[in-house]
């Protein structure tokens, strides 16, 4: 359980990039402190350029900018891969209201030829829908390659955290279905006091690593209060995801967060940092206490992200109702991380 904090800590991540293994772990300790702690950092000391993310923003602007037509040629419900385009209203979590958000969702752009997506059995990995603007998919996708590096030495970071070879989550790394999602939460005076820029949850992958462009976030603590996140210069927002409190039988928790009604225009670009599609995750030996049961049942990485994505999603629901698409398996229902699953089972 996340402890009552108040604000987030900041780490500067530069000693990950260092060949001196000493440097690398004290940044893997704090990394690990605030895992524990609260489950949300920022970072400070990354390597990406502030005019790449300023190109994904100018881009991101000009794209919301079309006309709602336009933007509807690239629905996500075209998408066999789950990317495109998500209109106001089109992801609404379990009993909660609809948001205002609109958003473009990519994810690794996979060719349709590629064994994985030949065999039918990785429904969220695939070609990108792609809008028709080529500027669009150079500055999406140069974005997306460098997030998608910090991802990897963030791994690094947490595996060391946990006391496991650095290494560790590589094996896992091969071919992720990792989202990015460019959302803009338009301001609306007029809007009702408590409807939300995106309802409570948790994220579905390992972490998050996210940009926001203005305040709005916040973040659960361990009493049950919303705590703001804004953004600081230059940072990322990163959080941990359901794998991760998964593999770690709840040492680290994801931790909720939702987005309240924006006060200003706001832009965000949370990427998701996913393992393997058929990736098995389960709680590690080492942080299942002697004469314990795990806390958490294997789930498979991808059916996961899958299910809990078609129970959040108009179109997908629609094809559930239709009898068109079938949860996978053993699908957990939403809200089954995070501290609004604690307070649900009474447990601390």
């Amino acid at each position: 359980m996340p402890s009552n904090f108040t604000s987030l800590p900041i780490v500067d991540v530069s000693g990950l990039y260092s060949p001196d293994w000493k440097a690398r772990q004290a940044v893997a300790d704090a990394m690990g402190a605030a895992s524990r702690d609260s489950g949300f950092l920022y970072i400070v000391g990354h390597p990406i350029k502030p005019e790449t993310r300023e190109r994904l923003l100018a881009t991101t602007k000009a794209f919301f900018a079309r006309s709602t037509d336009e933007k509807m040629k690239a629905y996500i419900g075209l998408s066999k891969s789950h990317s495109g385009y998500v209109p106001p209203g089109e992801e609404v979590f379990y009993g909660q209201k609809p948001d205002r958000k609109e958003a473009f969702d990519v994810s690794l752009d996979v060719p349709e030829d590629d064994p994985d997506v030949l065999s039918g059995k990785t429904p969220m990995l695939g070609p990108v829908q792609w809008p028709d603007d080529a500027e669009f998919k150079a500055a999406v996708s140069a974005y997306y390659a460098d997030v998608a590096s910090l991802a990897r030495t963030l791994f690094r970071g947490f595996a060391l955290a946990l006391e496991l070879p650095e290494t560790y989550f590589e094996s896992f790394l091969k071919k992720p279905p990792s989202q990015l999602r460019l959302i803009h939460y338009p301001f609306a005076a007029d809007a009702p006091a408590d409807e939300p820029g995106i309802g409570a949850h948790t994220d579905y992958e390992c972490f998050t690593i996210l940009w926001p462009t203005a305040p709005g976030l916040e973040v659960m603590n361990g009493a049950g209060e919303w705590i703001d996140a804004p953004p600081i210069d230059n940072g990322f927002i990163i959080n941990i995801g359901d794998m991760l409190e998964a593999w770690t039988n709840g040492t680290f928790v994801a931790t909720s967060h939702r987005v309240r009604k924006v006060k200003e225009e706001r832009y965000s670009f949370p990427y998701f940092a996913a393992c393997d599609y058929h990736t098995v995750v389960k709680p590690l030996p080492q942080f299942v206490p002697a004469g314990t049961k795990p806390k958490f049942e294997p789930l498979v990485a991808g059916d996961h992200l899958l299910a809990q994505t078609a129970q959040t999603f108009q179109y997908l629901k629609t094809r559930i109702a239709n009898g068109t698409f079938t949860l996978p398996e053993g699908a957990r229902k939403l809200s089954s991380f995070g501290q609004e699953a604690i307070h649900a089972s009474g447990t601390q």
